[in-house]
């Protein structure tokens, strides 16, 4: 497994202690953000096949892995998590940064290319739009925030896989250990549960707790920059219909690749995942 040097900073309203794994390498350093309900330990694979290359920053958002909960959960937001981001790089002392963004990762990747746009040079979306098929969210509204305990690792397997399983329909039962072992963490009294602050469900309350109202401007606002969009073959969050319409929107290099036997999102470890994302990097952030 790649080496990381662990690193705690602030938030950006000063509040919250944060967390994030640095890896180190001689390219454009490059952000890594997780999805809704995951953290860092997501893009392990993904840090061993980029290992060296270039240097990597894979934060935990606030309320997921070792980062802190906010006490008020009006703060689990997209708009939030991105200016923690800033204050993130700022804290590194990162002026330009490449962003690859899983599901909220790349929603919050296209909030901080419109926020700061100088600051951001290619991007790679992993499964995610700038419009969510109401099926994907309905499901993933449908598991969030349960709070679910576990009795060991075994249970907590069953339970991601029961989850996820047609997202993943080839995984046996060692790839659901792994799945679960990046996804979850024991509790102090000795059980398993998620790595993420139940609070963070309360989003799906609010329309701006998921995702901006209409995001087509933010895409928009990518015009000219490189993006790779990476597509589980059977994703209920992003439709091809989203994708063809963001193609032909964009006036830049765009690159669209389909991952098979994957819906929502594929984990960045499958073969056609990193052969695209290695060629996308070596051309537009070496």
């Amino acid at each position: 497994m790649a080496q990381y040097t662990p690193r705690t900073y602030a938030a950006a309203s000063g509040d919250l202690k944060l967390f994030a794994r640095e890896y180190p390498g001689e390219g454009t350093p490059l952000l890594l953000m997780h999805g809704l309900t995951r953290n860092s330990a997501d893009f392990e694979p993904l840090a061993e096949a980029l290992a060296g290359r270039n240097r990597l920053i894979v934060p935990d958002q606030r309320g997921r892995g070792l980062s802190a909960s906010d006490p008020e959960p009006a703060n689990y937001r997209p708009d939030v998590y991105a200016r923690d981001m800033f204050a993130l790089l700022d804290h590194l002392g990162i002026e330009r940064v490449g962003l690859i963004g899983t599901s909220m990762g790349g929603l919050m990747a296209m909030l901080m290319a419109a926020m700061q746009p100088g600051r951001v040079g290619a991007i790679v979306l992993n499964d995610i739009g700038p419009e969510l098929d109401p099926a994907g969210l309905a499901r993933i509204a449908a598991y969030t925030g349960s709070g679910d305990r576990f009795a060991n690792w075994e249970e907590a397997a069953e339970r991601c896989r029961a989850i996820n399983r047609d997202a993943f329909p080839d995984f046996g039962p060692a790839d659901w250990d792994a799945f679960a072992r990046r996804t979850c963490r024991e509790a102090g009294d000795g059980t398993v549960a998620f790595a993420y602050d139940p609070a963070i469900a309360s989003g799906f309350a609010r329309p701006e707790g998921v995702a901006p109202p209409d995001m087509w401007p933010l895409w928009q606002s990518l015009d000219g920059k490189p993006v790779l969009l990476l597509r589980g073959a059977l994703s209920d969050l992003l439709s091809l219909d989203t994708v063809r319409r963001m193609a032909s929107m964009h006036h830049g290099p765009f690159v669209h690749v389909e991952i098979p036997q994957r819906g929502h999102a594929p984990l960045l470890d499958e073969p056609e995942a990193v052969a695209a994302i290695l060629r996308f990097l070596a051309e537009h952030a070496g």
